[in-house]
């Protein structure tokens, strides 16, 4: 038991003084749970080890943010995410360890028309998602507040958890953050906003993956967690994120980095960031692996050097009688680009 401080209110000295079991009252009454720390560790091992849902990019029981800027994909990658974890799907090289799930992902951003642009052909032959999988959006004909109700936010934030407990999910995907609130770079909508999201990760033992926009950056410098919208506070809340560039040096491309992890060590840095392509084989849109590179080469610099320098080494491998697509593999670039700089190599030499 810890003697009362002299400074302390007159119910602390009474609550402390009254008994000789510091842990006597339900954690639900605390709001400073205080234990042994070989209690919490005892309490600890009995909790399933987190599971990877997006490599080790997303862990089961976190709260993580992907931040990028518009248009480069945050949305295709998200769908794509949930569709990996609700059907069991490893999209490479990002495992997924835990066991098919029913998804929740909300939707701020795209209409149900728009959304089915992206999974169908051309309107037709329609993508089957898994029944389990849900999307969920804004009612458009209900623009006024219920009663008990006094801002659009607590409205909001009551609709999203009645919408978790009918769905019974347990992987929720948030499109995107600034939808939730409109001011995320005020450190006094954020910090009340990621406490709510918080809270409804340990109410319902949920993982979050929350989508957030980047201000405008400067393309030439790498992406670090100062370019999260409101970054410092959604950062310290959040227990991961990750984010999305647009390579400078080939607008087909884009990567993903690793920006903060708490169950793993850093294995997607600047030195080694995943680059992928958007395609749409038949009716999904999706991120596609293409290898792995060092973010530095995807930065805005002179687009003349770039396009030299990798002209040179296609040439070089190409000589060497490396194929088309031997060559793309090796510089992490599609064999369509590697055959296009060999065709303008040839006629610059004539």
């Amino acid at each position: 038991m810890y003697p009362p401080a002299s400074s302390s209110p007159a119910w602390v000295h009474n609550h402390l003084n009254s008994t000789t079991d510091y842990e006597y009252e339900t954690e639900d009454d605390l709001y400073i749970i205080t234990k042994s720390i070989n209690h919490w560790m005892e309490e600890a091992n009995m909790r399933p080890v987190p599971r990877m849902l997006f490599g080790k990019l997303w862990y089961e029981g976190e709260l993580c943010i992907l931040f990028a800027d518009s248009n480069v994909g945050k949305s295709i990658l998200a769908v794509q995410i949930g569709n990996a974890i609700n059907a069991g799907i490893t999209m490479h090289p990002f495992t997924v360890e835990a066991e098919n799930q029913t998804v929740l992902y909300c939707d701020f951003e795209l209409t149900d028309k728009q959304f089915e642009a992206r999974y169908s052909d051309n309107y037709t032959n329609h993508y089957r998602f898994k029944p389990n999988f849900y999307r969920a959006e804004i009612n458009p004909d209900d623009s006024e507040l219920p009663p008990g109700f006094t801002t659009a936010d607590e409205f909001l934030n009551a609709s999203i958890e009645r919408t978790i407990v009918q769905s019974r999910a347990k992987v929720i995907i948030i499109d995107n953050l600034t939808y939730l609130r409109t001011e995320t770079e005020q450190a006094k909508e954020a910090s009340p906003l990621m406490k709510h999201l918080k809270a409804l990760k340990n109410r319902y033992n949920l993982s979050i993956l929350v989508l957030a926009h980047t201000p405008k950056r400067d393309a030439s410098q790498p992406i670090s967690r100062n370019d999260l919208q409101g970054s410092k506070m959604l950062m310290n809340f959040c227990d991961s994120a990750f984010t999305i560039g647009e390579s400078q040096a080939d607008k087909s491309l884009r990567y993903i980095k690793q920006i903060k992890q708490r169950n793993t060590e850093q294995v997607y840095g600047g030195d080694n960031v995943c680059l992928c392509q958007i395609v749409k084989p038949d009716n999904f849109l999706q991120f596609d692996f293409v290898g792995y590179g060092r973010e530095w080469d995807h930065l805005q610099r002179d687009r003349n050097e770039l396009k030299e320098k990798l002209t040179e080494e296609v040439l070089a491998l190409h000589h060497q009688g490396r194929s088309l697509r031997e060559i793309g593999k090796e510089l992490n670039i599609p064999f369509q680009k590697v055959d296009r700089l060999l065709k303008n190599a040839k006629k610059e030499a004539q």
